[in-house]
């Protein structure tokens, strides 16, 4: 016969109360959390060796966006008569749901973006120079077409065109997840990142996906950002209206379900007690 001591007893008895089976999932489920969340996991671009001195990476080619159909364009004409430039620059709000500001990870509603709203045809309207074609041509054609006919009016004008509402969305495991409204249209994926945060400790660095609205069609792209290839891929820059998703890891996964143990075990051992304390009562 086993004995034990009153301090090896007490603890036995305290665990048969508690359910031993919970106690040892409770631990197994502790040591996957602290086992899984190491530095190999969570490092960038970990094909660059730490003894290497320099490595160039061919960056890949910048291609312009182009203005499409429900796009805003912001215009700037200035011209040497103050009373034109204010005529010129009556801009009409197009309405257009924003989330989130240029440079800032905070998220705020807006009932519109002040610019000008390319219609279902691609035509852009301005005060004296009249309707313009802009879908499928980029910020810089459009400035120099504006430029051009503003100049048959005033002397030496200075135009300006960039798109309002040029936004990329980072949702899943980043600090801050929301719609960015991007300050340029020169946009790479580690941008994006960048202004959602970073990633936490539970995104899965290996497996990043961005979505891309195409011809009416959803095209969906890999990165792995442990690899400089990332830097090669014709998708590193962004476009208008791509969404960025960042997968959970393991880790995420494991403290999600031991969080969901833990208020398992507190339930149980709490009715347990209650049972307790209901046999022992005398009516």
């Amino acid at each position: 016969m086993k004995f034990f001591t009153r301090e090896q007893g007490a603890m036995l008895c305290f665990m048969k109360k508690r359910g031993w089976a919970d106690w040892l999932m409770a631990g197994i489920v502790s040591i996957c959390l602290f086992s899984c969340a190491t530095p190999k996991n969570i490092s960038y671009f970990k094909d660059v060796p730490d003894s290497l001195p320099n490595k160039e990476v061919a960056e890949a080619m910048y291609k312009t966006p182009v203005i499409q159909v429900d796009d805003i364009l912001q215009v700037s004409i200035q011209t040497l008569d103050p009373a034109a430039t204010v005529l010129l620059n009556q801009q009409n709000t197009a309405s257009w749901p924003v989330t989130g500001t240029p440079g800032t990870g905070a998220t705020v509603n807006s009932s519109g973006v002040s610019g000008y709203l390319v219609d279902k045809e691609g035509y852009i309207t301005l005060p004296l120079i009249g309707k313009m074609l802009v879908k499928d041509k980029s910020t810089s054609q459009v400035r120099d077409e504006i430029k051009a006919k503003a100049a048959e009016f005033y002397k030496d004008p200075v135009v300006n065109v960039r798109l309002a509402n040029f936004r990329v969305t980072v949702l899943g495991e980043v600090a801050r997840p929301s719609t960015y409204v991007m300050p340029n249209e020169k946009v790479t994926l580690l941008d994006a990142i960048g202004m959602a945060g970073d990633l936490t400790i539970y995104g899965k660095r290996e497996n990043v996906l961005l979505i891309r609205e195409k011809d009416n069609k959803k095209e969906f792209v890999r990165f792995n950002l442990n690899n400089t290839n990332l830097f090669t891929s014709p998708y590193y820059y962004l476009q208008q209206g791509d969404v960025v998703y960042v997968e959970p890891n393991k880790s995420k996964i494991a403290s999600t379900d031991g969080a969901r143990l833990r208020n398992i075990t507190i339930v149980s051992s709490a009715l347990s007690v209650l049972i307790v304390l209901l046999t022992r009562i005398k009516f």
